[in-house]
């Protein structure tokens, strides 16, 4: 490698450690890129049916908002007032459970009743856990201001390019060479696109698993069954994880010392829920929008969430969408499916060189051939 290439190396590298140095800030961008893109999607479909380009970017966004507001109004009151019962309720519950296997103990054999555990040995194995657990609602409480301040950037740039979306996407496009652009152009299209089938896929299968788990929880009786339906459809965007964050807090407000099979109820209808999701709802509704794998889907999962957090798990699916694109048009299209074998180009060049030689040497017989026929009718003539 010569000096330049050296240089352009170790450009390359820098570039690539101060962008993971603000990766939570190009995440945060992306977020509002993808809001951006939906909502200004959104507005171009109300264009379409006549509306100017102001009064459908805000309604676009009065929608959003109302979304918002609908879903912390309904979800939060009623987990607070289910949270102080259950506070109540679970000291009842443990002294319920320890007479239980106060029972069980008397009727199993001597041999086996050593092994059945007590209330006070769970707690002490479970304290290092519950410890845990505290710390970091104390760091989540701690770090709240902090997530406010996110979520308000990501409003103000989302803002930001909902005002403008033109003029940051032709920034973007001229960061590349002159000659690319527009293919650039021609990406950035398909992005959109599947960015716009996968909230649409994602909105209805929300709405569709939240109705089951709302008539699910409705038939079996657990209190704020609106709530936590609202919570399992939201939760829902995020693929085989959302569906098991869900259900705990529904086990927990459904949970009764009066009637505690109801906890093991509502742990049956979200796994009926989330089979019928996967294996028919998921494959009707996003394969005519996203087609991804779904181990694509799991791997891009944990990786996000391992190198970005919660903010990357939420946002694993959509990236996962647009990097597929990007990996599918530059990557394999123009870089891998022109780059031709070696092997196969020599082969090539040396078949096209013995067809050049054969029709020099053709030439040169015919040229020679022509040049004794004139000498034969010259000689001939001169004879004659």
């Amino acid at each position: 490698m010569n000096l330049e290439q050296w240089i352009g190396l170790i450009v390359i590298v820098i570039a690539l450690y101060i962008l993971w140095q603000i990766k939570e800030v190009l995440l945060l961008i992306f977020a509002a890129v993808v809001l951006a893109t939906t909502l200004n999607r959104l507005s171009q479909r109300f264009q379409k049916l006549g509306m100017k380009r102001g009064f459908a970017v805000i309604l676009s966004v009065s929608i959003f908002f109302a979304i918002i507001v609908g879903f912390f109004w309904l979800v939060v009151p009623p987990f607070a007032d289910q949270f102080q019962d259950l506070t109540k309720q679970f000291p009842e519950g443990l002294e319920r459970f320890d007479n239980w296997l106060g029972e069980v103990k008397l009727r199993v054999p001597n041999a086996v009743s050593p092994y059945i555990p007590d209330i006070n040995s769970l707690i002490v194995q479970a304290e290092p856990w519950l410890k845990r657990v505290a710390g970091s609602s104390v760091a989540f409480v701690s770090g709240s201001l902090e997530v406010l301040l996110k979520i308000l950037l990501v409003m103000v740039l989302t803002g930001m390019f909902l005002a403008a979306p033109l003029a940051y996407r032709k920034v973007f496009v001229r960061l590349f060479p002159s000659f690319y652009r527009r293919r650039v152009d021609g990406i950035l299209d398909k992005c959109e696109v599947s960015l716009e089938g996968w909230v649409t896929g994602a909105i209805i299968a929300m709405f569709i698993v939240g109705g089951m788990s709302f008539f699910g929880l409705w038939m079996l009786g657990v209190p704020a069954a609106l709530a936590l339906a609202v919570l399992a459809g939201f939760l829902n965007l995020i693929p085989n994880l959302g569906p098991t964050m869900s259900v705990i807090p529904a086990m927990a407000i459904a949970f009764s010392p009066d009637s505690p099979w109801r906890s093991l109820g509502v742990l049956v209808l979200y796994f009926l829920i989330q089979q019928i999701e996967s294996n028919f709802l998921t494959p009707i509704v996003m394969a005519h929008q996203v087609s991804l794998l779904p181990a694509v889907t799991l791997i891009s999962q944990l990786f996000f969430a391992y190198f970005f957090g919660f903010l990357g798990l939420f946002l694993a699916l959509p990236l996962t969408v647009v990097g597929r694109i990007w990996l599918e048009e530059v990557i394999v299209k123009d870089v891998l499916d022109e780059w031709e074998d070696k092997s196969k180009v020599e082969t090539k060049f040396v078949i096209v060189s013995e067809e050049h030689q054969k029709l020099d040497s053709d030439e040169v017989l015919l040229e020679e051939g022509r040049s004794d026929g004139v000498e034969e009718g010259w000689s001939g003539g001169g004879i004659e």
